[in-house]
């Protein structure tokens, strides 16, 4: 008897690519998919880094060293990837970056440096890839959202800015391709304990805060992404794209 559900959220046989995955979330989503059977390719800017990901994960992976803030080279970098398990079926855009700049302190180079990794590599990578994934008629895109999509953090106008624009990002994508199998999605982290968090976390009185926020009351965990990974890039999503899904504890919730 065949196993319906199984089936449904199956990742066996798929190929993804992961921006990065040299650590943080990116890099557990990474592991977290070649652990079930998907084929990957991390892309980050620091080799050294990515090799340690690829001796620590299990699976069959491979990974590109690349500046994705630096747009000229996209293409050159989606050409690497392809190269290595063919087009993804799969695209995952965890890089990130959060320059922490007041809104008095800015400066071209922080905002446009957040631009360019946060909301531009997305898009130029989906799009590199989005002739193949229609011509299988299947593909899956998962964005990096954030709290920030939604509200205002001190220190954060660049980075929240890119992740406002994430969100319709995903629904502009999710427009344009999702008629030719591809849905588009994205993840709203909550507070997960990151490189990019770390001066969240090193302060407890902070981190016990931003618990308390939660209705589960707790802060994330990596594991906590696992499920909603498996679910977006799987046959199980199918009818489900443009939406932003915040795995935060129901911190948007209170």
């Amino acid at each position: 008897m065949t196993d319906v559900g199984s089936d449904l959220f199956s990742l066996a046989g798929k190929t993804a690519c992961v921006t990065g995955a040299s650590s943080g979330l990116g890099r557990h989503a990474a592991t977290f998919l070649a652990q079930n059977g998907v084929k990957v390719v991390g892309v980050a800017r620091r080799s050294d880094q990515l090799k340690a990901w690829q001796a620590s994960a299990s699976g069959n992976t491979h990974f590109v060293a690349a500046d994705l803030s630096d747009q000229s080279a996209l293409g050159e970098v989606a050409a690497e990837v392809g190269k290595a398990f063919g087009v993804p079926d799969i695209l995952i855009n965890a890089a990130g970056i959060n320059t922490r700049q007041a809104a008095d302190d800015v400066t071209l180079e922080g905002w446009n440096v957040s631009m360019d990794l946060n909301l531009a590599a997305p898009f130029f990578l989906a799009q590199s890839f989005s002739e193949s994934m229609k011509s299988k008629n299947w593909g899956r895109i998962i964005n990096f959202a954030s709290l920030q999509s939604f509200r205002a953090f001190p220190g954060g106008i660049a980075y929240g800015a890119s992740k406002a624009g994430i969100a319709q990002l995903t629904r502009a994508m999710a427009e344009a391709w999702s008629p030719y199998g591809i849905t588009a999605n994205a993840i709203a982290p909550g507070f997960f304990r990151t490189e990019l968090t770390e001066a969240v976390f090193s302060d407890p009185e902070r981190s016990a805060r931003n618990a308390a926020q939660t209705c589960i009351g707790r802060n994330g965990e990596p594991s906590d992404l696992d499920g909603p990974l498996q679910f977006l890039c799987s046959d199980a999503s199918a009818y489900v794209t443009g939406q932003v899904l915040a795995v935060d504890g129901g911190y948007t919730a209170k």
